[in-house]
């Protein structure tokens, strides 16, 4: 069953999409705060986060540029913010879809299950020759079926990328990643040696440095 969460103050429309959700074989869990929002994403991995903007501890687009942004997560905006600089803004930071309020509960469905279809279909993914196995658990050269002998740590930066393909990752939120993984402080320069590690495994340069800001995988040469 995919855990969808819900960031919304409003209690009516919690409980009014509970149902909803259930009936579509989803489990909907609900935060009220942005605080409580960090706890259910850290301890129940939820597949999407719908979100709203305007929150009692904070701004939502705040809270996905500085938490969520990076970390592969699916997110739609679900709020009343109607503006067209506001929807752009939303759709610049990386989110998957963007639905003002009032709604409509058969369109939300439509375009969660959009979302989640989208997940389970890039459980192999393919970029530039190479295979990114999530199920398997393996990285293949998509040629020649070998598989690429990556460190656990390694495939975790190199699932971060692909799961943000076409996008800039910080290396800031490399580091999260590394650090997350070992629980050890992480320098710059550790980054640096894991690309460059990825990239000589690979035998592929599909990693670009995009200087000064991080590193990104296009999915077309």
């Amino acid at each position: 069953m995919a855990k969808v969460l819900l960031v919304e103050d409003n209690e009516g429309i919690a409980e009014g999409l509970k149902l909803s959700f259930e009936l579509n074989g989803q489990q909907l869990l609900v935060a009220g705060t942005l605080k409580e929002a960090g706890r259910i994403v850290k301890d129940e991995a939820p597949s999407l986060v719908l979100l709203d903007v305007s929150l009692p501890d904070g701004n939502g687009f705040d809270y996905y540029k500085n938490e969520l942004s990076g970390t592969g997560l699916a997110v739609l905006f679900l709020t009343a913010r109607d503006s067209e600089n506001d929807i752009v803004r939303g759709f610049d930071l990386g989110a998957e879809d963007y639905i003002t309020k009032p709604f409509s509960t058969r369109e939300l469905m439509a375009r969660v299950n959009r979302v989640l279809k989208k997940q389970s279909v890039a459980d192999v993914i393919k970029v530039q020759g190479i295979i990114f196995d999530r199920d398997k658990g393996e990285v293949r050269k998509e040629a020649t079926g070998e598989v690429i002998a990556l460190s656990s740590l390694e495939k975790k930066i190199l699932g971060l990328l692909i799961d943000n393909h076409d996008k800039v990752v910080s290396r800031n939120a490399v580091i999260d990643c590394i650090w997350e993984a070992t629980g050890n402080d992480v320098y710059d320069h550790t980054v640096t040696v894991y690309m460059k590690r990825i990239r000589e495994k690979l035998g592929e340069d599909i990693i670009t440095t995009v200087k000064g800001i991080g590193y990104r995988i296009d999915t077309h040469e």
